[in-house]
């Protein structure tokens, strides 16, 4: 596969970053997606509600990527051993793979083990892979599928990712289902496009969307200290439950997770998490701060809200 640059070039926007689609940008209340928006009702009175479009249980889950060694991810299971955690959400780590074993015989049962990526098929004479059977095998209960840098640095492209979900699925493992544009592409108001495609990719190889989770990962906020405004990855979460409900069913649409990821942080987090589409979090330099992960998961209690 052709190995693809990740360096971006061209004069950085003075502001934070909007693109969507072209034809988005004028406010004809004839649009389509227009028309597909939610927006909030009047408030009538006050009482605790859970702002979440979506009927699935919060995910947050933890990319420790290229990152560790045994004594640091020693010290990083027992932060997470000793964080007070709520209850209600779905708590994934993501370590390298030479680290799982240690990971899973250490790390409270409370946390689920993923693995960051696996094989295409079965295993065999594949120099360097990792199967699903393998992962299964050693304890793991989720893939990371899809992330940005297998597609750009890697060279995955979406039918080869669609391919990886369809057989982590069949042995078993859940996917973590990457999307998610480059800065040129947001720029040229190609979000939706973009976004649809990979979406479409997975839609065509995997037998069901149960057990799937997707995370819109901006690729230009994923390391780089920029983050989606609330609003941003809200807009962009709608209109991929949307796309959900009308290329596979209202179930999928309402049951499947949608998180968010790039440059999530302990800072961000509750803010983001207050947006009725963002489902939970994929989590990269941040949750290899125990502390910080754990109040990165707790940002659920930002769900409850005045209405």
């Amino acid at each position: 596969m052709a190995m693809l640059s990740t360096s971006v070039t061209g004069p950085k926007p003075a502001t934070s970053y909007s693109g969507l689609r072209r034809s988005c940008l004028k406010l004809d209340t004839n649009h389509s997606f227009l028309n597909n928006l939610r927006f909030s009702s009047p408030k009538k009175h006050c009482r605790a509600v859970v702002a979440m479009a979506g009927t699935g249980t919060f995910f947050v889950g933890g990319n420790w990527k290229c990152n560790g060694t045994k004594e640091s991810i020693s010290k990083l299971v027992s932060d997470l051993n000793n964080a007070k955690l709520e209850d209600d959400v779905d708590v994934a780590v993501a370590p390298p793979f030479i680290y799982i074993d240690q990971v899973k015989a250490s790390l409270t049962s409370r946390i689920e083990i993923s693995a960051q990526n696996s094989w295409v098929g079965k295993g065999g004479a594949f120099t360097g892979e990792i199967s699903a059977e393998q992962l299964k095998d050693i304890g793991c209960k989720w893939a990371i599928l899809g992330h940005s840098e297998r597609r750009h640095i890697i060279g995955e492209d979406d039918q080869f990712i669609g391919k990886k979900a369809a057989y982590a699925l069949s042995q078993g493992l859940g996917v973590i289902a990457c999307i998610g544009e480059l800065l040129e592409e947001r720029e040229a108001g190609k979000t939706f496009d973009v976004c649809y495609q990979q979406l479409k990719a997975f839609s065509d190889a995997v037998p069901s969307w149960d057990n799937i989770v997707i995370a819109y990962e901006p690729v230009w906020a994923i390391g780089t200290g920029k983050v989606a405004t609330p609003q941003q990855a809200q807009e962009v979460h709608i209109a991929v439950r949307n796309w959900l409900k009308k290329n596979i069913s209202e179930e999928v649409a309402s049951k499947t997770r949608i998180i968010y990821g790039g440059s999530v942080n302990g800072g961000n987090c509750s803010e983001l998490a207050k947006q009725e589409d963002i489902d939970g979090f994929l989590v990269g330099g941040a949750s290899l701060k125990g502390p910080e992960f754990a109040t990165i998961v707790n940002s659920v209690t930002s769900k409850k809200v005045a209405a």
